[in-house]
């Protein structure tokens, strides 16, 4: 099965009613700051907290007891944390006994990219580590495979990987008696651009590899099932789609793992040691349910809302471009470049206008540089320095986006005139 047939949006466009504006994501947004109205979008750094979760976090907060502990009110801790891992699992297809929760997805990344894998309860050591040259910083500086084991391949020009290169590595290192681990997000944080996990892992596996999947940005906005896809590991994060910071999972199946990152008791399988958030964690469980249960129609909402916001943008704006326009992308996710301006300049003008936007991954947002996905993809340097993410979630309305429209028609000719005035 393809890629697209498991984490494809094209098919959910068409699907609920997601071309209608809808009116409860302002009542259930959470209450704006003093002053001027605000759009934030923004998901793909974090997402508001949604009420389902905030409920389940604060019902968490006002129980006492240590999930460990053997006590009625240790196993009622325990119980919250059980069945929030039942949610996580239900929403990747997996088995609750895979479920290892961590800090985030970060911690997640770190926890499965280490040569010493086991699977099905046996050794399977890995002597390479492939990864896309697009992934996330995580996966890129993150793992725990010495430097010289780490190869990055190539994507095309709409920052997908290069399957080709990807079949000639693993030919290559299983030659030499190499069994490779493939890092492989399912669609990219800045460009939103789907990968084609399924066509990769299949790859791998004909070469008795191993598949880890970040799939932080397209849990809750499209389908996800780890048989399908074929990967081994896959990480989370419940901020991206609505739940606390400080709670993300790695999901593998039963019997396969790595070796820990913190060592101690015996918690989390003794894959993470240390007592459990279980209010992040309930509160994990809660934005899993609702985000399965309102996948297909919030696809098709969010893809109407952004296709709205980037014709409006293209037809209103000289010298707008759509990064990887043509691609198969996230539906919340548009990339907006202009030629002749810097992105950092543009967020703040923009920040300034009451609308919340970022440049490139929120991990890389303090540091001023070229964005290293699009570089990979080729985008030419004059456009890469002035290209801005728009991402939209649960809590967007066709109103942030409108106000979003007008703010770029205002504030991008405003800052190519200043910047002529000043040459």
């Amino acid at each position: 099965m393809s890629a697209g047939g498991i984490l494809g949006s094209q098919d959910l466009r068409s699907q609920g009613p997601g071309s209608q504006d809808r009116s409860e994501a302002g009542a259930n947004a959470p209450a704006a700051n003093a002053g001027a109205r605000r759009a934030y979008l923004d998901h793909n750094a974090t997402s508001p907290l949604r009420r389902e979760a905030r409920a389940a976090l604060l019902a968490a907060l006002e129980g006492v007891g240590n999930a460990s502990s053997v006590h009625a009110d240790g196993r009622a801790a325990r119980a919250r944390i059980e069945a929030a891992r039942g949610e996580v699992a239900r929403l990747v297809g997996a088995s609750p006994r895979g479920v290892v929760f961590t800090s985030g997805a970060t911690e997640a990344a770190a926890l499965a990219l280490h040569p010493a894998v086991e699977m099905d309860g046996r050794p399977k050591p890995c002597h390479v580590l492939l990864m896309g040259a697009v992934e996330h910083p995580a996966v890129l500086r993150g793992h725990r495979f010495p430097a010289e084991a780490v190869e990055v391949l190539p994507v095309d020009g709409t920052g997908r990987l290069d399957l080709g290169a990807l079949e000639a590595a693993l030919a290559r290192h299983a030659a030499a008696g190499r069994r490779a681990l493939l890092a492989l997000m399912a669609a990219n944080n800045e460009t939103g651009v789907v990968q084609p996990v399924a066509e990769a892992a299949r790859l791998v596996r004909a070469h008795d590899g191993v598949v880890f999947c970040d799939a932080v940005q397209a849990a809750g906005r499209l389908p996800l099932d780890m048989a399908a896809l074929g990967v081994d590991f896959l990480s989370l994060s419940a901020h991206k789609m609505g739940g606390p910071q400080g709670a993300g999972a790695l999901v593998a199946g039963p019997d396969d793992r790595t070796p820990a990152l913190i060592a101690g008791g015996g918690q989390e399988r003794s894959r993470r040691a240390g007592t459990e958030n279980s209010p992040a964690i309930a509160g994990f469980g809660a934005v899993a349910r609702v985000a399965r249960a309102d996948l297909a129609a919030e696809a098709s909402r969010l893809a109407t809302l952004r296709d709205g916001l980037e014709r409006a943008v293209l037809a209103g704006v000289p010298d707008a471009e759509v990064i990887a326009f043509g691609a198969e992308r996230l539906p919340n996710t548009s990339t907006l470049t202009f030629a002749g301006l810097r992105a950092e300049t543009l967020v703040i003008a923009l920040d300034l206008a009451h609308v919340s936007v970022s440049a490139g991954s929120a991990c890389s947002s303090g540091k001023v540089g070229a964005s290293h996905v699009l570089s990979a993809m080729g985008v030419p340097e004059d456009r890469a320095a002035g290209a801005i993410r728009l991402s939209l979630g649960w809590s967007s309305t066709r109103q942030d986006v409108d106000e979003a429209v007008a703010a770029l028609q205002k504030v991008v000719p405003h800052l190519r005139s200043r910047a002529v005035r000043a040459a």
